[in-house]
């Protein structure tokens, strides 16, 4: 993002001026990012210490957990900073690294939506294969693969986005930095860097949807042939969770690019993004933990571990 009057700092104007808004916005803020962070890392260290949650779904929760407190904490504390201390501004290499770790966190996260899909199609579908198909290199080399992809797709818009103009305007319209409002403020043609940013998008969305879609629309297959009610119900089950999760994650993005171009009003997005940075992240550790009897046994046995060492 090149600058001709040496611009160093954007103003983000956040979501309201209103004080008592801002303390109600604080207030839940940080509780739902207290939470998302205590939730995600419990999940993180359950998978590590328990034994009974080393298999592929688990490993790929694991990562998920991580992404999840990474994407929250790349946008909630610096905003939570700003409702404090009233200080708006950010300088221009910290929004350009903001913009570049939210996207690659939030890409990375669809794509391991589509992988943790495929995990479920495998254990369903092919469940005496599952061990030899989702064994603990191929796990490790689909995160690899989230991870590269979402890189490959965020790096030439950003790229582009590197060379922008603001001339005057340094105010964005949002509590983070985000492509569509940064694009709105700039001086230079941005018609080229909105269709790469739809175009990523769509990318992403599609392709991963599929996946997801695919992988599901087989379970459901599987699931109806067995014979037995408790084996489609333990079937479903196991299902569950994700299915919950990728409906938050798919249904919620899809209000954020309804709008093609960036110079339309983003004031309904920002409400949306508020709900992605902060609600998602908190809900979905709850979602996997109460839903899943594995995790739960394994939160209830390290509770009993710490109460009996504690007493020592």
């Amino acid at each position: 993002m090149k600058n001709q009057t040496a611009l160093t700092t954007f103003i983000l104007l956040g979501l309201t001026d209103d004080t008592r808004l801002k303390i109600l916005l604080l207030i839940f803020l940080f509780l739902s990012y207290m939470l998302s962070v205590s939730g995600n890392l419990t999940i993180i260290i359950l998978t590590l210490i328990d034994s009974h949650l080393k298999t592929p779904m688990y490993l790929f929760l694991q990562n998920f957990s991580f992404l999840e407190i990474s994407f929250t904490t790349a946008c909630v504390p610096r905003f939570l900073h700003s409702i404090l201390s009233g200080d708006k501004s950010i300088t221009y290499n910290a929004c350009v690294s903001q913009l570049l770790f939210t996207d690659l966190f939030a890409v990375t996260e669809f794509f391991l939506l589509a992988t943790m899909s495929y995990d479920r199609y495998v254990a369903i579908c092919k469940p005496l294969h599952y061990t030899t198909i989702m064994n603990s290199r191929v796990c490790k080399n689909f995160i690899l693969f989230c991870w590269v992809a979402a890189l490959i797709i965020i790096l030439p818009p950003i790229s582009l986005g590197l060379g922008l103009e603001f001339c005057d305007l340094n105010v964005i319209d949002h509590f983070c930095c985000d492509a569509s409002p940064i694009l709105k403020i700039s001086c230079s043609d941005t018609w080229l860097i909105e269709q790469m940013v739809i175009v990523c998008a769509v990318l992403t969305f599609i392709i991963t949807l599929m996946c997801v879609v695919l992988s599901y629309i087989y379970i459901i297959r599987t699931i109806l042939k067995f014979s037995s009610a408790q084996q489609r119900k333990k079937a479903f089950s196991t299902c569950s969770s994700h299915m919950i999760v990728v409906s938050i994650t798919y249904g919620s993005c899809i209000f954020i690019y309804v709008k093609p171009s960036a110079k339309d009003e983003v004031a309904i997005n920002k409400g949306i993004s508020l709900l992605i940075t902060s609600i998602s992240p908190m809900l979905n550790p709850f979602i996997y933990t109460l839903r899943n009897k594995q995790v739960k046994q394994a939160f209830h046995d390290s509770i009993k571990k710490i109460a009996f060492l504690s007493k020592m």
